[in-house]
């Protein structure tokens, strides 16, 4: 596996105990891991002050998305949190709301990066129908990437199957692939799935997320797993 590619964990739990062993699990000198927090960590009271506390660099994913100035306030209200920096923003927020959060974040954390999230990989096109897009996720995808990179975010988080198109016409925009399981592994609740092989090589991804092939039942386990698909 090549050294610039990111593999961010998952970790998906509001239990301290089981973050720490999560982080521990998954150290790996041969693998750039970095750790990625959501809703159930930086929700609970003891999650945002283990995250005050946690100084080595993470991926905080908040998806952002209200009025430009609400949302800014988001990004004021997470600057003592020095190990942040990933954070994301909703593309569905549109592009005034994600350039004031890059704007913002550059005058309170210039290490942090902001990302544009579009589609979530447990959508497929009859779901976004029902929402009431009419474009494809294809199309719809790479229309966000167009505002997510006039906005000036650093990168995008899109499903591995729009990942080519979007490397194909924004090169150098940094692209994390979420929705990624080992191979045999359970799909849960999610649809547009890919492999980390897959993700990172044949659609070209930048990092993926991945989170219970990984975290679920034994972690160093998996890991030798990850280990061995990546090096096929």
């Amino acid at each position: 596996m090549k050294k610039n590619k990111i593999i961010f964990v998952a970790c998906d739990t509001s239990n301290i105990n089981q973050v720490k062993k999560i982080l521990k699990d998954t150290t790996n000198k041969n693998l750039k891991i970095i750790p990625k927090f959501g809703y159930q960590l930086f929700y609970s009271k003891n999650g945002r002050r283990f995250l005050e506390k946690f100084k080595e660099k993470y991926f905080l994913d908040l998806k952002i998305m209200d009025v430009a100035n609400t949302a800014i306030s988001a990004i004021d209200s997470i600057k003592d949190l020095k190990g942040c920096e990933y954070t994301t923003v909703h593309a569905h927020g549109g592009f005034k709301m994600m350039r004031s959060v890059v704007q913002k974040a550059k005058v309170t954390n210039k290490k942090l990066k902001v990302l544009g999230v579009t589609i979530l990989t447990s959508l497929d096109n009859k779901s976004i129908k029902e929402i009431g897009h009419t474009k494809n996720i294809n199309k719809l995808v790479l229309k966000q990437a167009g505002l997510i990179k006039k906005s000036g975010c650093y990168g995008i988080v899109a499903s591995a199957h729009e990942a080519k198109i979007i490397k194909k016409k924004y090169k150098n925009l940094f692209t994390i692939t979420p929705g990624i399981r080992l191979p045999g592994d359970k799909k849960d609740e999610q649809t547009r799935v890919v492999s980390p092989l897959e993700a990172l090589y044949k659609y070209q991804s930048d990092a993926i997320v991945i989170g219970r092939s990984l975290t679920r039942n034994n972690i160093k386990k998996n890991l030798k797993k990850l280990i061995d698909h990546l090096n096929q």
